[in-house]
């Protein structure tokens, strides 16, 4: 999806409930929605095709598992070629423990979210991911004490118009 889909007011509102409840009925997201069973239906399955809604899951709460560890891991290569990228990213998102897999520029070649149970699993991890590949230079990681917010959602609010611009009457002058 690279160009954005056009979306429509009835396409936020439904997104936007989704967000909220994606196990909601198709009757009670159309009711929510105030559109027919039949319209939602069909535009949800629109926005599914279209690939603005990428999945629908289940999101399962850390603390069932206990405590859990949570870090934010900074990786800088030796080398930076698309291959050598392409494969670091492979290996990353094929780690169960990794939840979000990011390249960024400027600063480290790839940050990533990954969740643990526990620091033993981590170390596993380090030594799986970043050890054992000879191309990973270095691993800076930063450990969550406490998760002040997770909101896996879009902000699907439209933009405000920007005010008009003000001109100066003619007959005014700007001051000293």
């Amino acid at each position: 999806m690279d160009q954005p889909i056009p979306l429509d007011e009835v396409d936020h509102r439904l997104l936007t409930l989704l967000q909220d409840d994606a196990s909601r009925s198709n009757q009670a997201l159309a009711e929510a929605a105030h559109v027919s069973p039949a319209t939602a239906l069909r535009r949800v399955r629109r926005l599914v095709e279209q690939g603005v809604v990428e999945r629908q899951v289940a999101i399962v709460s850390p603390a069932a598992f206990g405590s859990g560890l949570t870090a934010i891991v900074e990786v800088t290569l030796d080398r930076q070629g698309a291959e050598r990228l392409e494969a670091f990213e492979a290996r990353a998102v094929a780690e169960a423990a990794v939840q979000q897999c990011y390249r960024v520029s400027p600063g480290p070649d790839c940050v990533l979210v990954v969740w643990v149970r526990d620091m033993s699993h981590y170390n596993a991890l380090v030594q799986r991911l970043f050890t054992e590949d000879a191309n990973v230079r270095n691993v800076k990681s930063y450990f969550a004490t406490r998760r002040a917010k997770f909101e896996p959602r879009i902000d699907l609010t439209p933009p405000k118009p920007a005010p008009p611009h003000s001109t100066l009457p003619s007959s005014a002058t700007p001051g000293p």
